[in-house]
């Protein structure tokens, strides 16, 4: 290693990862070959770069041999990149003068079966890294005042779990529901696992704790419209959708001309509902009810009016209200899962119904003359793509333990369904993991029939005189004939699907979806409930299907990431966002065309004119402004055009080992 004087003073580490690396890279050849590139005054290979002993040395070789940089060869820095930048600041170094080169999961990962070609690539990708690195400039992160709440957008269980803990803490919360009424899916269900209890219930007590806390404003019949600004510093749009009534002193009962028409939603249609929307579970909240005036004429509003007199208020206008937040915590839900009608002939007879709706059934008391029922899994899970239609190619995870808890809740209605009651569970796999395990357990004891079928083979069901029949291959036994199930009501165990009414959602949030079309987290295990939009979390089914223990488990994480957030006076963002050289800026305006985060603005420069600025606090550093400037105007702090360049140059080069 000699001194090069054009270049800043680097030292270079390559860790063994304790064999992930090492095994299939050679790490001593990666040292030596970038011991020579220009620069580098240290190299070494270490065991483990994230080792307290490790980092104790590079904090060693900063301040004995004066380093100005340092770039650490090893695993993502999605792991280690805090790490190592922590290392530079105790060294003495500016924190982001480090670089990072991930050479396991790029490199010897993907190479296991050529090591020679994988240390060849791990060469490369050093030799880029010192490469950027020595033409890196210290950097000052971003500082931005943070407004002390926390807007949460959906009232269910998870939205209201949030708002509790954030007011626990202190923190003004905003709570607004999409719906007339707080509770969500959970408050439809008739029991819940592992609570065992009904989830009525559990949506009551969480209301009746939110109601408790001065802190937490609630919004129903409210609708997230737009959502601008960034960490620290939101402004949502809110639409308030007009509610009519004002009193909670209206009578309970509707006047007899009003009685229900249209299928009830609570009720997923097996029940009917009249223009006024009461509360639709004790401890609903708010108690208030609600008029949906679309299904409502104008007799109808004139009986409403007579009805109720000053309770109602037919005049009320949608109304707009902005809400300032440091973070934002999207809890917006699922919708079940609609089988298309005639799949195992739903829609096409009357006792072919859903897994939610078994649950309203139970619950509204409306199950008679039932004695035999099968259940048939993964309708509208685990389907096969075979176009361009959106599918559900993913298993929806809560609904084994769903149809074996609603099983057990009608084993012990035995005696009110006529005592004589015989289950058949129809299924491709069964799921029932970690402690659901003993759901099943127990529903084997008490002589459930499982029938394990084919993909490609699944049940039919047909009707004939009022009956109907399950026909299912058994794959269990050796018998080629199929069976015939005669049964009284067939229940399809539907999954969860994305919420229709949220499609806008993403598009508000700046939030992307996965291949399931659920809010995708930034990684399922690092940051489970981090969003690519920094200061948005996601919490509950909205991100992807859940039981109660796991939604309400995820808001509490969502809400302690938020108030990490709204309990500070001061963000310190990262500092790699997009700078404006005012002196070549042509004014075409297309860097702020392309922006999707509002974060270039127009201001005048003295001498100058007006040119493009950034705002640093709202750019994410994408990089799409740079790549439509025609002048070069824009450039991104600590990734500019040069160092790009001279990365792909470094790649270029020529290696020999």
């Amino acid at each position: 290693m000699t001194e090069d004087k054009r270049w800043p003073r680097l030292g270079f580490y390559v860790c063994h990862c304790g064999g992930n690396i090492s095994d299939y890279v050679d790490v001593v050849k990666v040292r030596d070959a970038l011991a020579e590139e220009p620069g580098v005054v240290v190299a070494r290979d270490v065991m483990f770069a994230c080792s307290d002993s490790s980092q104790n040395e590079m904090i060693a070789d900063i301040k004995n041999l004066k380093l100005d940089r340092i770039v650490v060869a090893s695993c993502t820095p999605r792991l280690h990149e805090i790490t190592f930048r922590n290392v530079a600041d105790r060294g003495g170094l500016n924190r982001y003068t480090y670089y990072h080169a991930n050479i396991r999961e790029q490199t010897s990962w993907a190479h296991r079966d050529d090591k020679e070609g994988a240390t060849v690539k791990a060469i490369r990708h050093s030799r880029a890294a010192v490469a950027y690195a020595r033409l890196s400039e210290p950097l000052e992160s971003i500082k931005a005042p943070v407004t002390p709440s926390v807007l949460v957008v959906g009232g269910g269980i998870a939205g209201i779990r949030a708002a509790i803990d954030l007011a626990d803490a202190g923190i003004a919360v905003h709570l607004i529901e999409r719906e007339p009424f707080l509770g969500g899916r959970t408050a439809q269900l008739t029991n819940s696992y592992p609570q065992d209890s009904k989830g009525s219930e559990v949506a009551a007590r969480l209301i009746a704790e939110a109601r408790k806390r001065d802190g937490i404003a609630i919004y129903t019949n409210a609708e997230l419209v737009g959502l601008d600004g960034y960490i620290g510093n939101f402004e949502a749009r809110v639409k308030l959708n007009p509610r009519y009534f004002k009193s909670s002193q209206a009578k309970t009962s509707l006047p007899e001309q009003l009685g229900g028409e249209a299928p009830s939603k609570f009720d997923y249609g097996l029940s009917k509902e009249g223009p006024v929307l009461m509360p639709p579970f004790s401890g609903a909240y708010p108690e208030l009810p609600s008029l949906n005036m679309e299904a409502c004429s104008e007799d109808c509003a004139r009986s409403i009016s007579q009805a109720y007199g000053d309770a109602v208020d037919l005049h009320q206008k949608s109304e707009s209200l902005t809400i300032r937040a440091g973070a934002v915590i999207a809890a917006a839900g699922f919708d079940p899962y609609e089988p298309k009608e005639g799949e195992f002939g739903y829609r096409t007879h009357p006792k072919v119904v859903t897994l939610q709706q078994l649950h309203r059934l139970v619950e509204l008391k409306m199950l008679k003359d039932v004695h035999n029922i099968a259940f048939i899994y993964c309708v509208g899970s685990r389907q096969v793509k075979t176009g361009d239609e959106d599918v559900n190619e993913y298993c929806s995870r809560y609904c084994c333990n769903a149809a074996m808890s609603i099983s057990l809740v009608l084993l012990r209605m035995r005696e009110e369904l006529g005592g004589d009651l015989r289950l058949y569970h129809l299924y491709r796999d069964i799921r029932t993991y970690g402690r659901n395990e003993v759901l099943y357990e127990e529903a084997l004891k008490k002589e459930v029939v499982f029938i394990k079928y084919s993909e490609e083979d699944p049940p039919a069901v047909s009707a004939a005189g009022g009956r109907l029949t399950v026909t299912v291959k058994d794959l269990l036994t050796v018998l080629d004939d199929k069976l015939e199930i005669p049964v009284d009501m067939v229940v399809l165990v539907t999954g969860m699907v994305p919420k229709q009414s949220n499609d806008a959602l993403p598009q508000i949030l700046r939030v992307p979806k996965g291949a399931d079309r659920f809010l995708l987290e930034v990684h399922p295990k690092l940051k489970p409930v981090e969003t690519a939009m920094a200061g948005v979390f996601i919490a509950g089914t909205c991100q992807g299907p859940k039981d109660v223990r796991e939604t309400l488990a995820s808001a509490q994480a969502a809400s302690s990431k938020a108030a990490g957030i709204a309990l500070m006076t001061q963000l310190e963002l990262d500092p790699f966002v997009a700078s404006v050289d005012p002196k070549m800026c042509n004014l075409t305006k297309a860097c702020a065309a392309e922006c999707e985060y509002g974060a270039i603005e127009f201001k005048e420069f003295p001498g100058l004119g007006e040119k493009a600025w950034v705002n640093g606090a709202r750019c994410k550093g994408c990089g799409a402004c740079v790549a439509v400037c025609p002048t070069g105007a824009i450039q991104l702090k600590g990734l500019s055009n040069e160092q790009l360049k001279a990365q792909i140059e470094a790649l270029g080069r020529k290696v020999e080992i």
